[in-house]
């Protein structure tokens, strides 16, 4: 294989069922980070998101017959999202078990505005983040995971579809449900509210300030 080319992953794949295994460590390099990514965002602890990349290659290589052609990287997902579902599960079933946000590394890349220009804004920008992390923990696992695949790593209704191994409409059902209830438990909370509504007042006024101050 012509290392100075970049080959297709259908390309890697005929070739690692030929034998070559170089080409099956392209594959990882090639998405070792969004196998972690999701693994990550389900369990929220990243030793058990390095176990269950590691797991899910591995299963990948040994079960390569299986895949049958399309989305590569949301057939390997799949395997992600199902070993991290085991383990949520299991998890889950253990009263001693604590998934609590705080002790983990499970931080959600929620991008509301652009960087904060102060101190201030940024406490607040920070300080909104842990309540929607928190609420989002609140979420049924079905949505929560729906949520996260969509507004936290981007991937398209199809991908999704493909990852969770549902419909297009229970993947659209859920993204409604899980958004909204995400929307309900911040408007709960009133000091999330007043923090929403101040980073707002300070993205409508910035314009503004700046503008007059330049002139």
């Amino acid at each position: 294989m012509n290392a100075h080319l970049d080959p297709s992953d259908d390309a890697l794949i005929q070739a690692v069922r030929s034998g070559e295994l170089a080409a099956f460590n392209l594959l990882v390099e090639r998405y070792q980070r969004n196998v972690y990514a999701v693994a990550l965002r389900l369990l929220r602890d990243r030793y058990l998101a390095e176990d269950i990349t590691q797991e899910t290659f591995l299963r990948a290589y040994t079960s390569l017959d299986d895949y049958r052609g399309g989305s590569f990287r949301a057939w390997l997902l799949r395997i992600a999202h199902n070993r991290a579902l085991d383990v949520l599960r299991s998890m889950q079933r253990r009263p001693a078990t604590s998934l609590d946000l705080a002790g983990s590394d499970f931080r959600v890349r929620w991008s509301v505005e652009p960087v904060p220009a102060s101190p201030v804004e940024y406490a607040m920008r920070d300080e909104l983040r842990r309540r929607l992390e928190a609420a989002l923990a609140m979420l049924p696992d079905d949505q929560r995971i729906t949520v996260i695949l969509s507004d936290v790593e981007g991937f398209s209704y199809e991908e999704i579809a493909a990852i969770t191994g549902v419909s297009l409409g229970t993947v659209k059902s859920r993204l409604s449900r899980g958004r909204a209830r995400l929307r309900a438990l911040l408007a709960a909370d009133e000091s999330s509210r007043e923090l929403l509504e101040g980073l707002l007042r300070q993205a409508n006024d910035g314009p503004s300030e700046r503008s007059s101050g330049s002139e």
